[in-house]
């Protein structure tokens, strides 16, 4: 479906830079076959421009991949090394929008993931949450996505198998995001 800019109240053009205290950026893999191992990155930025158009409107994300948490400092150390994301060569995950949609009541958010050096079509399926004035008269606005990537396409594919058959650590990886953006400057 044609997204237009009455099919989000209160839309509104600019520049919105994320509130990174309202924001998070979470991951989910299968772990042990039977389970999931959680985490999220600590240190990132987002911007979007929303154009006059939201169907033209763009988002660039970049992650500070030495950020990763998942609550275990050991495995999160072993997570920067070149087993996983080799963050001293490959600092940072990017996400650049291509385009925006509507489709059976949710966004869709396509672009282009880069880890590892490593660069794939990625879509973010999403809701969006509303634009309001907070108390202060600053203008925010908030989504919410997920994506599912195989990490393995991003050269992430270090794995150990199990006594009881299958493989420590699952391909998929949920992506989840959860983010407020405040509006910086109306379009001109």
């Amino acid at each position: 479906m044609t997204l237009t800019a009455d099919m989000i109240p209160g839309y509104r053009s600019g520049t919105w830079k994320v509130d990174l205290a309202h924001a998070e950026i979470a991951f989910s893999v299968r772990h042990l076959a039977i389970s999931k191992v959680r985490g999220k990155f600590e240190r990132f930025d987002a911007t979007v421009v929303a154009a006059e158009n939201p169907a033209d409107s763009t988002a660039h994300v970049t992650i500070e991949v030495a950020s990763i948490n998942t609550g275990n400092e050991t495995r999160d150390n072993h997570l920067r090394t070149n087993d996983f994301f080799s963050a001293s060569e490959f600092p940072t995950i990017e996400f650049r929008s291509t385009g925006l949609r509507h489709e059976g009541g949710d966004f869709l958010l396509d672009g282009e993931l880069t880890m590892k050096g490593v660069t794939k079509p990625v879509t973010i399926r999403g809701q969006f949450g509303g634009i309001v004035t907070d108390h202060s008269g600053a203008v925010k606005a908030a989504a919410e996505g997920t994506a599912v990537i195989n990490r393995t396409e991003f050269g992430v594919t270090w794995n150990a198998p199990l006594e009881t058959g299958g493989m420590l650590l699952g391909e998929d990886v949920t992506l989840s995001i959860e983010a407020q953006f405040e509006l910086q400057q109306d379009a001109a």
